[in-house]
């Protein structure tokens, strides 16, 4: 089977360490990309139910090895956390199915209290960052402000190197928020807690996956967030602060020479948004908390409630475009069947005039959804595995959206376990 990416289409949220889950029976490696700890994955599997924010999807399968390339923002004190909880619950994890770059940069201490006193400073005009210290980091990494976990690895230079990020970044704790600085022995202490312990994972995944590509394997990328997430792409500046797209997938894993073959690009069968921006096709009250309770719609890291609104045409047509989308996996279907009529986003109103296509960003703070609606099927499909036997109204519901996004929809979720898939 060839090389694939996993991505998501909208706001991130739409199920893809689901997707991962599933489609690591046919892979040997899965690797992440980009991003950090700042968004979860939820994957429901026979060890119980999980929300991944670092660790790759295809941990919970046996033979995969898993790898976190050098353009994730690597927390070790979230990673540690994360593979203690994991292990506890029966998954195996250790140096041989998973590897950490040596050339991923950490996420320092300082990254989250920077992101705090950030979004603190900016009041009601915040970005709504998940206070994961992801833009910090990403910031100081283009500074060439950052350790790489290889470094761990020389602790002679690696201290010489965190006294002088220590000293330019207590210039901005101190003189810009007038906040407590950091010390060093706070450093050495999270040196011993955190980093230590996942030194062992740390190795030259550039070479691994060089040798497993060139030995047939076949190789999973995974991506957090989704399109409009995009730093270069997406709604800005309420983006994050890496690039969510395919084609970011070469590089940030390690690997710029390698060829990805098939992009899966998940969709929700309906919208959701977590944090600031604009969101055009967002539902309000009573009729929003319906839609949020009857799909849980609670962040996987913050636990707060997602926005929601119906599946949002113009949006989703643009993250194809930019993820260059080869197929579509269509999640959460199973949710809308309460629904008597089903609301869909077709278009935007812009400056009073209809707009197919997905606006700049300045516009979109006034952009007006114009929705068309759908007749529901208000019958339970979860125990369904086959197109045909969906109701006539939900196989529609499925052409329509195929029909106009421009991309074949080939995997339809009727469920949160992996057999809850209908394959196209």
């Amino acid at each position: 089977m060839a090389n694939c990416a996993i991505v998501g289409i909208n706001w991130g949220d739409e199920g893809k360490g689901r997707m991962v889950d599933l489609f690591t029976e046919n892979y040997d490696v899965v690797v992440r990309y980009q991003g950090g700890g700042n968004a979860g994955h939820t994957v429901i599997n026979e060890h119980g139910k999980f929300a991944l924010h670092l660790l790759p999807s295809g941990v919970f399968r046996k033979g995969v090895v898993n790898v976190l390339g050098n353009g994730v923002a690597l927390d070790p004190e979230s990673l540690l956390k994360e593979i203690r909880e994991t292990q506890a619950k029966g998954v195996r994890i250790s140096p041989e199915n998973l590897k950490i770059s040596d050339r991923a940069s950490l996420l320092l201490p300082w990254h989250r209290y920077q992101d705090e006193l950030e979004e603190q400073r900016l009041a009601d005009k915040k970005y709504g960052s998940t206070k994961q210290g992801i833009a910090p980091f990403y910031a100081d990494k283009y500074q060439k402000k950052t350790v790489l976990a290889g470094e761990l690895f020389y602790p002679v230079t690696l201290r010489a190197h965190l006294r002088d990020l220590l000293e330019w970044k207590n210039l901005t704790i101190q003189g810009v928020y007038g906040a407590t600085p950091y010390t060093m022995d706070m450093l050495e202490a999270w040196l011993r807690d955190y980093c230590e312990p996942i030194k062992a994972y740390v190795c030259d995944t550039g070479a691994f996956l060089r040798e497993a590509t060139e030995g047939g394997k076949r190789v999973l990328f995974e991506a957090q967030l989704g399109s409009l997430r995009d730093l270069d792409f997406g709604i800005v500046p309420y983006t994050t602060s890496s690039n969510t797209l395919a084609a970011y997938a070469p590089i940030g894993s390690g690997l710029p020479s390698v060829k990805i073959d098939k992009v899966v690009g998940v969709v929700k069968a309906y919208s959701t948004c977590v944090g600031e921006g604009p969101f055009v096709c967002e539902m309000f009250g009573p009729e929003a908390e319906a839609l949020r309770q009857a799909g849980f719609e609670y962040g996987a890291k913050t636990g707060r409630p997602r926005r929601v609104g119906p599946v949002d045409v113009v949006a989703t047509r643009y993250g194809v475009e930019v993820q260059g989308a080869t197929e579509i996996a269509l999640t959460k279907l199973d949710v809308l069947s309460y629904m008597p009529k089903i609301p869909v986003c077709v278009a935007y109103e812009v400056e009073g005039k209809r707009v197919d296509r997905f606006p700049f960003p300045t516009l979109l703070g006034s952009a007006k959804p114009i929705v068309e609606y759908f007749d529901g099927w208000q019958t339970d499909i979860s125990g369904v595995r086959k197109f045909e036997d969906l109701p006539q109204a939900a196989q529609a519901y499925v052409l329509y959206l195929e029909k106009s996004i421009g991309c074949p929809i080939t995997y339809v979720s009727v469920g949160a376990e992996r057999e809850s898939i209908i394959l196209r």
